[in-house]
């Protein structure tokens, strides 16, 4: 007889492929749809579009109560001798995952609460022995050996690792937007990589060892991108002492190339031993050193980097090791890289600014963070909730009276249309002058800066074909001041051209 009825087979085969698909996408809530069938509820299906839910939905409440009757029937059913396939009983420990996750999810958040409360201790979990109760109730079953076969504190280690990723990715990227959907996906793929069944079998205590390079316009979350990764790594589970091996919340080093000289830069990030430069009075731990095994360093603006420091951390990422300013003995560097930047790396190294070989050293994982014309050209109504947002910051009391006067500003005085050069930092600028002048007035705007905006959304290919006649009919009208040169230009119908040419737009260029 089948370990499993064919309705429940169902089930379960779509919460294995949910344990282990990257939640970000479409396909996480079809797969939640498929488990559920009619009793899915549509209005919760976007979970993974809200930063309110951090991954934890109705749905999911649902998915996990229909997973307990599932497995404790499988679990009499094997327990009493009842002969399972290999398949059915991977089935079965991908169910017993889920349930293990959403079982423990409340107290997953608030040892992450009391880690962040007291960043100098690394504090016990206080529910591990409840957890490996449970654990060993589903996976230790008589007579049957899981073909999983990790022991429940790796398993802990896991699930742990998960909940920080869907607190971090959530927290710390702002917005709903399909862009910032995206963005969340990709970062989740950085932690987890694109199969996370793999991830699980082989490779979680290694993906230190890949450097992550973020690019993407000034302003728009590079650092954050960074931390959400950084805080979300793997760290192994002690089940004698009953705490992680480090601890998380204080495990990201920041370190900005472009607000220091070359030689704090290299003190920063090296070390230096007393005496080797004018102003060292005595020896100082750099980030390199002091960077745990499951720690980042991360290397903000790396674009700026002089070229004999790019030699000196070519050599840390291809072979792991470094030295002090001033000090002959090697030492090693145990934690992750992940380098941001705003600049083109590629024109940088043509120019002969920028090493090649450095540059591949970055490159094994990219994540480009999208500018905020790019999110609210997808998703207009995006403008409202990332002003709520940062209004919650400045004044929680007033926060939609103040959201409401600044949208108004924004559409009477700079138009929907606005390019939003500073991206979100900019728009957090316009919050607080309004909030305190009752005005925001652009310090950058010109032509120039349209042009270069149309140029990026080209490039990009984020605008529709109907979009790009209209922008591109009003650039060469905006050149040649006439409707029938634009049209002979363009080789379209005058009426067409007139048609095309959007006011708004000429207004800014």
């Amino acid at each position: 007889m089948p370990l499993f009825t064919d309705a429940d087979r169902v089930f379960v085969e779509a919460i294995a492929q949910v344990d282990y698909c990257n939640p970000f996408t479409p396909a996480r809530i079809e797969l939640e749809r498929q488990s559920l069938g009619a009793d899915f509820l549509e209005v919760d299906s976007a979970w993974n579009m809200r930063a309110d839910s951090e991954g934890h939905s109705t749905n999911s409440d649902r998915m996990q109560a229909r997973a307990r009757q599932v497995a404790d029937a499988a679990r009499q059913r094997i327990a009493a001798g009842e002969l399972a396939s290999a398949k059915e009983l991977s089935l079965y420990e991908d169910v017993v995952v889920f349930i293990l996750y959403h079982r423990y999810y409340d107290l997953f958040h608030q040892f992450i609460a009391d880690s962040y409360a007291n960043l100098a201790a690394n504090p016990k979990t206080g529910f591990y022995q409840r957890f490996l109760a449970d654990a060993s109730h589903y996976i230790r079953v008589p007579g049957v050996k899981l073909p999983g076969g990790e022991p429940p504190e790796v398993i802990f280690a896991l699930l742990f690792q998960i909940r920080r990723a869907f607190f971090h990715i959530f927290n710390q990227i702002v917005g709903s937007s399909r862009a910032i959907s995206r963005l969340r996906a990709a970062v989740w793929q950085s932690i987890f990589t694109h199969n996370v069944r793999r991830y699980r079998r082989s490779i979680y205590a290694s993906m230190g060892d890949i450097t992550t390079l973020v690019t993407g316009p000034s302003g728009t979350g590079k650092e954050l991108v960074a931390r959400a990764i950084s805080l979300a790594r793997f760290i192994p589970f002690d089940p004698r002492t009953e705490t992680f091996e480090e601890g998380f919340a204080s495990s990201f080093h920041p370190l900005n190339l472009s607000a220091l000289s070359p030689t704090l830069i290299e003190s920063e990030l090296f070390g230096h031993c007393r005496g080797s430069f004018t102003g060292a009075i005595g020896d100082r731990v750099g980030w390199l050193e002091s960077c745990g095994r499951y720690g980042t360093v991360f290397l903000d603006e790396i674009g700026e980097l002089d070229g004999q420091i790019q030699v000196k951390l070519l050599r840390v990422l291809q072979s792991r090791s470094f030295q002090r300013l001033g000090e002959q003995k090697g030492r090693t560097f145990r934690g992750k890289v992940i380098a941001a930047t705003n600049r083109d790396l590629a024109a940088e190294i043509e120019a002969g600014r920028f090493r090649e070989d450095l540059f591949y050293r970055l490159c094994s994982d990219m994540i480009t963070t999208p500018s905020l014309h790019e999110q609210l050209a997808e998703d207009p109504d995006e403008l409202l909730h990332l002003i709520r947002f940062i209004a919650r910051q400045l004044v929680p009391g007033e926060a939609d009276v103040l959201a409401k006067e600044v949208l108004v500003w924004i559409h009477s005085h700079l138009g929907e249309t606005y390019a939003w050069p500073g991206n979100f930092r900019e728009l957090e600028q316009c919050l607080r002058n309004v909030l305190v002048r009752g005005e925001y007035r652009p310090a950058i705007r010109s032509a120039r800066g349209v042009r270069e905006e149309l140029a990026q959304d080209f490039i990009q290919g984020t605008i529709s074909a109907d979009e790009l006649l209209k922008r591109y009919c009003t650039l060469v009208y905006a050149q040649t001041q006439s409707y029938v040169a634009t049209a002979d230009r363009l080789g379209i119908d005058r009426r067409t051209a007139k048609a095309k040419v959007d006011e708004e737009l000429l207004k800014r260029l």
